[in-house]
């Protein structure tokens, strides 16, 4: 919701961060876009994003939704939580994926990857996006890390 999203605006100015809640005019201006919905269509024109912009995309988690355009997949180079998961339920890969915009060679790393090290932008330039669908073991990290600090 709105409210919310000012909410972590505040928070965010709060670590000296400087942050917005907007439409399509802050998109074209950030260097960090956010899409945290399940909204059913893209949130923005993806031609808008400037060079070097990252993209943060963890809402919209089923094959038929989707928060991002194919202007923004067909420019960016995209990390994802793993492959299986993102070609199977993120709407945002899979819609573009059918239509022939991107192929599974969009996706340049998974985040396994990327915590091994793997280079994701080739350029200061380059548009990446992290698409997150939400797996599993990511809730079993924060659990455990729950429990490690409920138990020190």
């Amino acid at each position: 919701t709105p409210q919310r999203a000012g909410e972590l605006v505040d928070r965010a100015r709060a670590l000296d961060m400087e942050a917005s809640v907007g439409g399509p005019e802050a998109v074209a201006k950030a260097d960090l876009v956010c899409t945290c919905t399940t909204s059913p269509e893209p949130l923005f024109d993806g031609a808008l994003l400037k060079p070097g912009t990252h993209i943060n995309a963890v809402g919209s988690y089923q094959p038929h939704t989707r928060e991002l355009d194919d202007a923004a997949v067909a420019r960016a180079r995209i990390v994802v939580e793993t492959r299986e998961a993102a070609l199977a339920e993120a709407g945002d890969l899979v819609i573009p994926m059918k239509a022939g915009v991107m192929g599974p060679s969009a996706i340049v790393a998974d985040l396994s990857e990327v915590v091994r090290g793997a280079a994701v932008r080739t350029s200061p330039e380059d548009i990446t996006i992290f698409k997150s669908v939400g797996v599993a073991f990511e809730d079993l990290v924060v659990a455990k890390a729950a429990l490690d600090r409920m138990q020190r």
